[in-house]
């Protein structure tokens, strides 16, 4: 190759395109005129032949041009730009093909050296700044192909086809080709300059910052970035500039954090770069923690990058570990929960097995102890990071079996976080141990217990021989020096015997010196040292010389030493030992077992013992976490309650039998109004029951049957309801298989062996499977009938009243549908379900059952649902009952009556009725009554409607057929007055139906000529008379009736509501008293107005001594109270008092309730002042701590900032009311409830004067104290700060020395001069006591008669009222003395004491509260 001229300047590399147009220096090369855009286009086709005849070289005349290209490349023509960029990777294409022949040529002179690397650094520029030209436009015109609707149209190519996204790949691939050539030729040989390599790699950097970069189409591209740069870092000490410029990135663009993951895993495993991977990691580690705190977007770059670095080359990441753990002591829980993230990679993939060495196993334990150690992280976001990152080491099954019970009680704590993500992922992770545990598939407590004390009984054993096997191994050596000291006091002893002492019986030697060693041996062995001495002494005399009896003869004068000597060398010798060790075991008691027993069998046995015990404490600590989750399936997250449910199902599947009960406590989500919640029951139970294990179709029958009874043992109504409604589901979706339905049949009908409760189970599912599909039990209704009610019934009513159950899902399956006027589905009464029904009914009356009330009760309901004209079957039953009554009462008296009986003067005289079945027939007429009532109301009521509608379509129809049609327009009209007429005749005649229901109840149900007035008298006898009719039984079910039938007439219940609340208040029953609240709930809300004055009482049921009662008191008042049936007045503050009830079950009633109120707009916000009065009131409150208990709760309702600060202006106003101490603290505590905003300060600021001088108290003053400092943490204004030191210097000058002049009032705030008296000691303990008095107390102190509102009368009236109330007789319910006269035993109040109506509560229509 011809040597090319020397060039007159050298091309330097530019830090800015402006740069080439200034001289830098004489050699430096400059651009000499920027063209004008018209030109580039002609002046590019001179270059393109200059290149056809010159070569790359070409560049060095025609750099100009390029230059005014890229110069203008904003206005230049598309066409024009591309065809420079095809022309470029041509000249750079050539230009790489004639420097690998050039660079091989060792004579090449410097002039074509320094010509080629002029054009080199010329190409290179051009190209590069080519491709970042692209590379911008190829960005703007992206954001700007967004359409209005936000999608990206498809404009990257051209109309000739160009699209640069598809040009940069063989770019980038032509650089690399270049790049790993030597270049270093051209440098002399030195080191390529480093602005070369920025300007190449540059571009690779300007490419990835593109966000689609990371798209997966865009792959090839990025691997072309990574090789280009690969050879940079490889070829050319890249390595500094790519680590400053990958951390700048990562800093600003968050998606590049996956690409450098992967590019600085290739450079370390293919091009062994594994030092950048060192560099990258000390350059993350040397920044500081407060800057990565305050630089959000750059901590997720980082984070971003560990954490995909640890997962990709976790064995290169953990030897550089090191750098990184400062970081986990830094604010930013970004980057702790990268650097656990990225712990938790390397123990998944490097730091697990059982083969690890000393060394990786200190660095597993020191990992997971950090990770356990941030399960406490003062960050929520953190501790939820490490749950779910144990949650992977225990499905991967990484966790050392050690640290089992550690991470498990971690979790367990954790499901107590205030965090709902935090116990959500503990939830997951408890399920992982499950599913992922190492000891059994079933972790029954009970089950582990027995072989674990049965092992350690045999562990205990082992134990024991082995101790004794060591004892009998210890060494002759050992033992002798244990016997040394008394062997010489023995032989001192012997040989300087004291006067008087007798001389032992003489011994004689063996015949061998060997059995008289042997026997001297024995007699120390059994601690008989005397005769062991002497017998030494005459050995030594008889066997002198002869081995073992030989002495030293130095000792011979020291008979001691001597002896002393030759006893030591019996005893210790192994030759003699080994000699004599065969006889002496052979002959001795030791177990041959003990000797021949393995170490290796006690390791086993304690290895088993310690899996055993980490299997029963895993199983604890399960079964103890049940409890706690079982508590969140009520939490507001729903994620949290999915977990929850999905955590039981997985327990139920390893046989915890606490299970069970977790998965009851589920059944009530299926009425969430969250669809995801029961679609997740659903799922729980589906995978619960629906695929059991089994050989073939009836195996699997049969384990779903006894699966779903089981979950029915001891079940409450609400349980069934609830499980009846996910049957229903699964059958209407038929994911219950036929032979299910079959089997329930078999056992039903006692086809197949089953017992009784397995037999009524099987009617239960029956009827919830009917309520997907009627026709289960409507075709076998023949069947339910003939065995269900047959002359067996008195034998199991449960059964029979199953059957009816089930039955009556015929009646409530076929209700018309909307829009539809069908018949409603009744059968005739001749129908045999209704004749076994009544025999049913009338038999079992005279029987003595508790039963039969209820069986009772659900037959007649099924007689009122399925019969036609019901009344008459039920009359007949009636009068039948009645007439065994009669019976029964008119027997002769001779025979002794039976235990358990009331007298009965009302039928009878002095002859008597067994109580149960004067029970019994109270029952049956107050069910009747009721019964008929409803069927008026909905039955009848629906009927007659049905009717109606059908008449008016009838005549609707005859009125469209007879209209002509030259009358059509004025048809038109006519029918739409007529249909708007026939709305109003509508309304009309639902109004006329419901006065004509209303009038049937109130007029004709009760009255003298019909069957139920009969037993009026009867009713009223027993109610009215407590203490004649004391039987318990009796006296609910009087009561129960009474309720009943004032349920049919206002004017009876009007009449007779002062003996049922007499009775609600009075009696001594518990029973009665939750019926007659029950009674009264229905009362209030089918004759509000009449129950209104009544209120009070209702409420007063909330204090009852009884938790029963109390109980039903709570859930009436919730109905009445959420359906706004009775006035939310002060009077909720008894509710509020539920709160802090020892029974939880009652607790939980008032939080739910108050979680209803909540949601009813400000109810609680209004209601707030009232409690807080009553509560705190001296007389009639609850203690001081218990008063903070119900604050806590209701406070947390207040959340408006509106709502706070009023109540901060009246919680302040109301100081000046407060009489005592303790309401000055009581509202002070409850300044310290709410949420205290700057607008709250300035209240209590401008109502300062109310509280002022109550400041003197040290409780209240901390109290506000405490407000303002909770205040002064959340605010950053500076004004609002100098308003807090204000009135904090307020608090304390009233305090410590009282308030000014100019701040106290001269006149004092109350009469009493503004100082409150205090209460004496015993008036104190007085009030406390009365918070929740026992009922019989609170009776004996109030007046004697039952006090009731009293009503409004006029002046005149008054002091005949007061005459005639001082004259009234005590009410007593005992009934100590047989012959006591009636008027003391009735129990109704007079006429005046009668509450007033007032202020009624209006509704549409009272007749429709059934």
């Amino acid at each position: 190759m011809p040597s090319s001229p020397s060039l007159p300047w050298e091309f330097h590399l530019p830090l800015s395109p402006g740069d080439l147009l200034r001289s830098g220096g004489p050699a430096q090369y400059v651009v000499q005129e920027v063209l004008s855009v018209a030109q580039v286009a002609g002046q590019l086709a001179e270059f393109r032949g200059a290149f056809q005849v010159q070569g790359p070289l070409a560049i060095l005349q025609h750099f100009d041009t390029l230059y005014s290209l890229l110069h203008h490349f904003r206005s230049i023509n598309a066409a024009v730009k591309e065809d420079a960029l095809e022309l470029m990777v041509k000249v750079v294409s050539c230009h790489s093909s004639d420097l690998s022949s050039i660079l091989d040529n060792l004579d090449l002179s410097p002039s074509d050296r320094s010509t080629h690397l002029n054009a080199l650094k010329m190409n290179c520029y051009v190209l590069t700044h080519l491709v970042e030209a692209f590379e911008i436009d190829s960005c703007k015109s992206g954001l700007s192909g967004l359409d209005p609707s936000g999608k990206s149209k498809k404009n990257c190519t051209t109309g000739s086809g160009f699209c640069w996204e598809e040009e940069r790949q063989p770019l980038l691939q032509l650089l690399t080709q270049l790049l790993q050539l030597n270049l270093r030729r051209l440098w002399c040989g030195l080191v390529v300059e480093e602005e070369f390599i920025s300007l190449v790699t540059g571009s690779c950097y300007r490419i990835l910052e593109k966000p689609s970069i990371s798209h997966q189409k865009h792959r090839a591209t990025r691997e072309a970035v990574m090789h280009l740069l690969a050879v940079a870092l490889t070829h050319y000490d890249h390595m500094l500039s790519a680590t400053l410029k990958i951390t700048q990135m990562l800093q600003h663009f968050e998606h590049v954090a996956p690409v450098f993951a992967g590019a600085v895993s290739l450079w370390a495993t293919e091009y062994g770069m594994k030092s950048m991977v060192g560099e990258l990691l000390r350059e993350i580690g040397q920044k500081c923690p407060q800057d990565l705190t305050r630089d959000a977007s750059g901590v997720k770059g980082y984070a971003a990058f560990l954490t995909e670095l640890a997962e990709q080359i976790p064995m290169i990441v953990l030897s550089n570990m090191s750098v990184l753990l400062h970081h986990l002591d830094g604010e930013s829980y970004v980057m702790r929960n990268a650097i656990l993230t990225a712990m938790a990679e390397m123990l998944l993939q490097v730091l697990s097995g059982d083969q690890l060495e000393e060394a990786a196993r200190g660095t597993r334990d020191q990992f997971l102890d950090t990770l356990q150690a941030h399960l406490c992280d003062v960050n929520g976001f953190v501790r939820s990071r490490v749950l779910q990152l144990f949650t992977r080491i225990v499905q991967r099954k990484a966790l050392p079996l050690a640290r089992f019970q550690a991470v498990v009680s971690l979790a367990v704590d954790r499901l107590q976080d205030r965090s709902v993500t935090v116990a959500k992922n503990a939830i997951q992770l408890l399920a992982a141990f499950l599913s992922n545990n190492p000891f059994s598939c079933k972790l029954s407590c009970t089950d582990l217990a027995e072989p674990l004390k049965k092992e350690m009984q045999k562990l205990q054993e082992m134990r024991d021989k082995r101790t004794a096997k060591t004892a009998a191994l210890i060494t002759p050596e050992e033992e002798w020096e244990a016997m040394q000291p008394e062997l010489r006091a023995t032989i001192h002893q012997l040989l300087h015997p004291l006067q008087g002492e007798e001389e032992e019986e003489t011994l004689e030697v063996e015949e061998t010196a060997l059995n008289t060693a042997e026997r001297i041996i024995q007699l120390l062995r059994k601690l008989n040292y005397k005769h062991a001495i002497r017998l030494t002494q005459m050995a030594v005399c008889h066997f002198h010389g002869m081995e073992p009896f030989t002495s030293n003869s130095r000792l011979e004068g020291d008979k001691e030493t001597m002896i002393l000597g030759v006893l030591r060398t019996l005893y210790t010798d192994s030759n003699l030992e080994n000699n004599i060790q065969h006889p002496l075991h052979s002959s001795g008691d030791e177990d041959p077992v003990i000797e021949e027993q393995p170490p290796s069998e006690l390791v086993k046995q304690e290895m088993l013992v310690q899996y055993l015990q980490d299997a029963h404490s895993f199983s604890m600590k399960i079964t103890e976490a049940l409890s706690m989750v079982s508590r969140m399936m009520y939490k507001s997250s729903v994620s949290v309650v999915q977990e929850a449910i999905e955590f039981f199902v997985t327990v139920s599947q390893f046989g915890v039998p606490q299970a069970l009960h977790g998965v009851q406590r589920m059944l009530p989500l299926i009425w969430s109004k969250e669809p995801g919640i029961r679609e997740t029951v659903l799922s729980a139970y589906r995978r619960l029951y629906l695929s059991p294990s089994g050989d073939s179709e009836r195996a699997r029958a049969e384990r779903l049957v006894q699966s779903l009874s089981l979950l029915m043992v001891d079940a409450s109504l609400g349980t069934i309801q609830c499980l009846g409604e996910i049957i229903s589901e699964f059958v209407q979706k038929d994911e219950i298989k036929p032979p299910v339905v079959h089997l329930l049949w078999e056992q039903f009908t006692k086809k197949s062996q089953c017992s009784s409760l397995e037999r009524r189970a099987a009617v239960m599912l029956l009827g919830m499977m009917a309520r997907g599909k009627p026709e289960i039990v409507g075709s076998n209704l023949d069947v339910l009938v003939m065995t269900g009610l047959d002359e067996k019934v008195i034998e199991d009513y449960r059964l029979a009243q199953e059957v009816c159950n089930a039955i009556s899902k015929l009646a409530s399956s076929n209700k018309p549908a909307e829009g539809k006027n069908h018949a409603p589905f009744r059968l005739p009464q001749t129908h045999q379900l209704f004749r076994h029904l009544s025999e049913a009914v009338t038999t079992g009356f005279a029987q003595p059952s508790t039963l039969w009330i209820p069986f009772m009760e659900s037959a007649m309901t099924l007689i009122y649902q399925l019969a036609e004209g019901p009344e008459e079957i039920c009359a007949q039953i009636l009068l039948c009952c009645s007439q065994q009554a009669l019976e029964r009462l008119q027997e002769p008296q001779g025979v002794e009556a039976e235990p358990g009986t009331s007298p009965s003067s009302v039928l009878g005289g002095a002859n008597t009725l067994p109580t149960f079945l004067l029970t019994h027939l109270l029952s049956l007429v107050g069910n009747v009554a009721l019964q008929q009532v409803v069927h008026l109301e909905r039955a009848v009521s629906a009927e007659l409607r049905r009717r109606r509608v059908l008449g008016e379509e009838q005549e609707a129809k005859k009125h469209v057929v007879n209209s002509t049609k030259e009358q059509s327009a004025k048809s038109i009209e006519n029918e739409t007055t007529m249909e708007e007429d026939l709305g109003l005749v509508g309304a009309s005649a639902d109004d006329t139906e419901a006065e004509l229901i209303r009038n049937i109840c109130d007029t004709e149900l009760l009255d003298g000529k019909q069957l139920l007035s009969a037993f009026i008298p009867l009713v009223l006898k027993i109610c009215n008379n407590p203490g004649l009719y004391n039987d318990p039984a009796l006296s609910a079910a009087a009561a129960l009736a009474l309720g009943k039938l004032c349920m049919v007439s206002a004017e009876f219940c009007d009449s007779h509501l002062r003996l049922l609340f007499t009775m609600l208040e009075k009696s001594t029953l518990s029973g009665v008293r939750s019926n007659l609240m029950i009674a009264a709930g229905d009362l209030a809300i089918r004759f509000p107005n009449l129950v209104e004055p009544w209120t009070p009482h209702l409420y007063a049921r909330l204090r009852d001594p009884c938790q029963g009662v109390r109980q039903t008191a709570g859930l009436v008042m919730t109905h009445l109270i959420l359906k706004d049936m009775v006035k939310v007045k002060g009077q909720v503050s008894e509710m509020a008092a539920l709160l802090i009830d020892p029974e939880e079950e009652i607790v939980g009633l008032a939080r739910n309730f108050f979680s209803e109120l909540s949601n009813k707009g400000n109810a609680i916000y209004n209601l707030l002042p009232d409690i807080i009065s009553r509560l705190s009131d001296p007389d009639c409150g609850v203690e001081e701590e218990s008063f903070r208990t119900i604050m806590r709760q209701l406070f947390s309702y207040i959340t408006k900032d509106k709502q706070t600060e009023s109540l901060v202006e009246k919680l302040c106003q109301r100081f000046r009311t407060a009489r005592t101490e303790r309401q000055y603290r009581d509202l002070s505590h409850c300044l310290t409830l709410l949420p205290l905003s700057e607008r709250g300060l300035r209240k209590m600021q401008d109502n300062f004067d109310c509280f002022a001088d109550k400041l003197h108290d040290l409780a209240v003053y901390n109290c506000f104290l405490a407000a303002l400092g909770r205040l002064r943490r959340s605010v950053t204004r500076p004004e609002t700060k100098a308003l807090i030191e204000e009135m904090e210097q307020k608090l304390h000058a009233c305090h410590n020395h009282g308030m000014d002049s100019t701040e106290v009032p001269k006149e004092p705030l109350c009469q009493e001069g503004g100082k409150t008296p205090l209460l004496e000691p015993g008036k104190k303990r007085q009030v406390a006591g009365s918070c929740r008095r026992p009922m019989s107390i609170a009776n004996r102190d109030a007046d004697p008669s039952f006090i009731t509102p009293q009503s409004r009368v006029s002046r005149r009236c008054r002091g005949a009222a007061l005459r005639h109330s001082s004259q009234k007789p005590a009410i007593t319910f005992s009934s100590d003395e047989e012959n006591s006269p009636e008027d003391e035993l009735c129990a109704e109040l007079t006429e005046d004491e009668t509450p007033s109506k007032v202020t009624p509560i209006s509704r549409a229509s009272a007749c429709r509260a059934l």
